[in-house]
């Protein structure tokens, strides 16, 4: 069984966004970067089904070679090839970064195609929710978005999505497309020897090729943070009055 799985280099979940003076990125001098948590997900399920069922697991991802770093962590954790699709920013706009993706797609799928490629529900960072529904759109392959179950059969994949008080099961034709939501399972952390062996790895790279999009980016804005207070209003029975002025503010009284 032939897996792809399509990840984000992103800031790290709870970290301090700066933008640059200009508006028009994302101030990287400071911050440290992770894989999607969808995707991370994502690469976790493919690694489960392949010790399943067999197979191999390629993780790909579009940026610069500072992305290299969350190739290496999928394979750290069981993935077992990794393609790097160079572009000079990871801020393509969804409509140029599925036409490159689906590119490399159809590059690596010359001899084979893949069974199954999955994507994280959306990007951590945009969270645009387009780029694996344009790519399957493109490879004209059926796809469904929020997936927290995979079963894999011999010539279908069932996929469950989960919904108020209970799931929706869908029946997919393979070769098919995934987008998988946080919670799907938990992301095993590598061990020393798959740490080791990742930084072995060669790791095949393709030249982005696509046409810019139809959507550009105006400004990046940062909020202004907003500051809480705590103010003790006593203690013991010396507060009552303090409490009972607080709460006629709140019109509560």
């Amino acid at each position: 069984m032939k897996i792809l799985c399509c990840v984000k280099r992103v800031p790290a979940p709870g970290a301090k966004i700066n933008v640059t003076a200009d508006g028009q990125d994302v101030d990287a001098a400071h911050l440290g970067f992770t894989t999607s948590p969808h995707e991370e997900c994502a690469v976790e399920g493919a690694v489960q089904l392949i010790e399943e069922h067999g197979g191999e697991v390629t993780v790909l991802t579009l940026g610069t070679g500072d992305a290299e770093e969350q190739l290496r962590y999928a394979v750290s954790v069981g993935a077992t090839h990794g393609v790097l699709v160079e572009a000079d920013t990871i801020q393509w706009d969804p409509q140029r970064t599925a036409q490159a993706i689906t590119a490399a797609v159809q590059e690596l799928e010359v001899d084979e195609p893949f069974d199954l490629i999955m994507f994280g529900n959306e990007s951590a960072d945009a969270g645009g929710f387009q780029v694996g529904i344009r790519t399957a759109m493109a490879l004209g392959r059926p796809i469904v978005q929020g997936i927290k179950g995979v079963e894999i059969g011999d010539d279908t994949i069932t996929a469950r999505r989960e919904i108020d008080g209970g799931f929706e099961v869908y029946k997919l034709p393979r070769p098919a497309v995934l987008g998988i939501k946080e919670g799907l399972n938990l992301p095993r952390y590598p061990t020393m020897k798959g740490r080791l062996a990742s930084k072995k790895v060669e790791l095949n790279s393709i030249t982005a090729s696509a046409a810019e999009g139809g959507q550009v980016r105006v400004k990046l804005h940062r909020p202004e943070e907003t500051v809480s207070e705590t103010v003790i209003l006593g203690t013991g029975a010396e507060a009552a009055a303090a409490v009972v002025d607080v709460l006629d503010e709140l019109g509560v009284l």
